[in-house]
C-alpha cells in the first residue's frame, strides 16, 4: 500500500482498461445477479463510476496524468471520424421527411429546453443555476447538451470548450445518466403499446415496413469478416484525419483570434469560438463526412463505428477518473433542471408527432438518437424490429454531425438565460 496512489500513466491506463473490461464482461451475462444489476444501472454509468472510485479513494492520482489529454486529443477525433465515415446522407433523406423532422425536433427540444429549464428553475431556486467563472452551472449543463445531442464525444468536446470545473462534473454526469435513462425507460414502455400510440397519432406505418426491408438488405451487403488490411486502412483514415483536424483547427482558431476582437475578448459570448479544441472537433467531423462520400464508408462493415465506440469508452473512463464523488450531490436541485429539460424535449416531440402524424417509431428513435446517441438509439430501434437497429445507428451518427453545433448554440443560450 506504500506505493499508493498510482501516478504512472502506464499503470493508470491499465486500471482504466480493467474497469472497462469488468463492466463489459459482467454486463454480458444473460441471467443472474449481473443481468438484474445492469437492468437498473446503465453500463455507461459504471464506466464513469469505477474510475471515479479509483480516484476518490486515493488508489490513483490523476492530477498529473496525461490519459485524459491523450484520449480527448487523439482518440476523440479518431472516434468522430470512424463514427461518421459511414453516414449516408442520401439514406437519411430516404428515411422520409417524418423521420428527419422528428430527429430535428428532438434536437430543437434539447437546444431550447436547456435555457428554458434554467429560466423556470431560477424562479424557484436562483442559486441552483448560478455560479461564477468556471463554476458557472451553464458551463456544466453545456456538457449535458453535448451528450443529449451528439453523445459522449460531443459531451467531452463541450467540457473541454467551456472548461467547466471538473471537480463538480460528476454532478452533471449524474443528471445526464439519471434523467436520460428515465426517459429511455418511458420510451421502452411505450413500445409495448405502439399500436395504440400510433392510432392516437393517426400515423401511417407503411413506411416502417419499407425501412425494415431496405435496412436489412444494406446491412447484409456491407457486413464482412474484418482483416488486418481493414484495420490498417481504418487506422490510416482515423489518425491521419486526426493530424489534419489538429493542423486545421489550430490555424483556423488562430486566424479567428488574430482577426476578430469579439473572439479575442474572453468576456464576450463568442470568445469560445477561438477554441482550438472546438475547431479540431469540427474538422474531424467534417473529415468523417467527407470520407462518407468515398469507398471508405464500406469500412463500417468491418467495424469502424465499433472501434470508434471503444475509443469513446476509453475517453469516458478518463473523464470518470476526474470526478470527485464527494461533490456529486452538492447541488441536488440540478436534477430539477434535467427533468424540466427532458419534459420540454418530450413535449415538443409529442406535439410535432401529433401534428404531422408521425409513427411512434420515429418519435422514439428520433429522441434517442439525440438523448441516448449511438449507445441506446440502436437498442430502442431494435425493440421495434431487429432489422431496424441500423436506423437507430444512422440517426445517432447524424447526431454526431449536428451535435457540436447544436450543443454550442444551446450553451450560448443557457449562458444568456443564466444572466437574465
Amino acid at each position: 500500500m506504500d506505493q499508493l496512489p498510482f501516478t504512472e500513466d502506464t499503470v493508470i491506463f491499465g486500471l482504466l482498461c480493467l474497469c472497462l473490461g469488468f463492466v463489459f464482461y459482467t454486463s454480458s451475462f444473460k441471467t443472474g445477479f449481473w443481468k438484474k444489476f445492469y437492468g437498473i444501472v446503465p453500463t455507461v454509468l459504471m464506466c464513469y463510476l469505477l474510475p471515479a472510485i479509483l480516484a476518490s479513494t486515493g488508489i490513483v492520482d490523476e492530477s498529473k496524468s496525461q490519459t485524459y489529454y491523450i484520449a480527448s486529443r487523439y482518440l476523440l477525433p479518431a472516434a468522430l471520424i470512424l463514427m461518421t465515415l459511414s453516414i449516408d446522407l442520401k439514406a437519411i433523406a430516404n428515411l422520409g421527411s417524418k423521420a428527419l423532422i422528428m430527429f430535428l425536433t428532438g434536437t430543437a427540444g434539447i437546444v431550447i429546453g436547456g435555457p428554458l429549464a434554467i429560466l423556470i428553475v431560477s424562479i424557484f431556486s436562483p442559486e441552483t443555476v448560478g455560479g461564477n467563472d468556471f463554476d458557472a452551472v451553464w458551463r456544466g449543463l453545456a456538457t449535458i447538451a453535448g451528450s443529449w445531442i451528439g453523445g459522449g464525444a460531443n459531451q467531452a468536446a463541450m467540457l473541454e470548450v467551456f472548461q467547466y470545473n471538473q471537480e463538480k462534473y460528476g454532478g452533471m454526469v449524474l443528471i445526464d445518466i439519471v434523467v436520460a435513462n428515465l426517459w429511455m425507460a418511458i420510451l421502452l414502455l411505450g413500445i409495448g403499446k405502439t399500436k395504440k400510440i400510433d392510432k392516437w397519432l393517426q400515423a401511417d406505418t407503411s413506411s416502417i415496413e419499407k425501412l425494415k426491408e431496405k435496412v436489412s438488405t444494406y446491412t447484409a451487403k456491407i457486413a464482412r469478416v474484418t482483416s488486418i488490411h481493414d484495420l490498417m486502412m481504418m487506422l490510416l483514415y482515423a489518425f491521419a484525419g486526426v493530424g489534419i483536424a489538429h493542423f486545421l483547427g489550430h490555424h483556423f482558431a488562430g486566424f479567428l483570434e488574430d482577426n476578430f476582437e469579439v473572439i479575442r475578448n474572453k468576456e464576450k459570448i463568442l470568445s469560445s469560438l477561438g477554441s482550438k479544441f472546438l475547431w479540431m472537433v469540427v474538422f474531424a467531423t467534417a473529415i468523417g463526412i467527407g470520407l462518407s462520400f468515398t469507398k471508405a464508408k464500406n469500412y463500417e462493415g468491418a467495424g469502424a463505428s465499433k472501434i470508434g465506440g471503444m475509443f469513446i469508452y476509453i475517453l469516458v473512463a478518463t473523464i470518470g477518473m476526474k470526478m470527485d464523488l464527494g461533490k456529486v450531490m452538492e447541488n441536488p436541485g440540478l436534477i430539477a433542471i434535467g427533468l424540466v429539460w427532458i419534459f420540454i424535449h418530450a413535449g415538443l416531440l409529442i406535439l410535432v408527432a401529433k401534428l404531422i402524424k408521425a409513427p411512434y417509431f420515429f418519435l422514439a428513435v428520433g429522441s434517442q438518437a439525440n438523448v441516448g446517441g449511438a449507445a441506446s438509439a440502436p437498442v430502442v430501434a431494435a425493440e421495434f424490429h431487429p432489422s431496424l437497429t441500423s436506423v437507430g445507428i444512422l440517426l445517432a451518427v447524424f447526431g454526431y454531425v449536428v451535435g457540436t453545433a447544436g450543443a454550442y448554440l444551446c450553451a450560448l443560450l443557457m449562458e444568456v438565460a443564466s444572466k437574465v
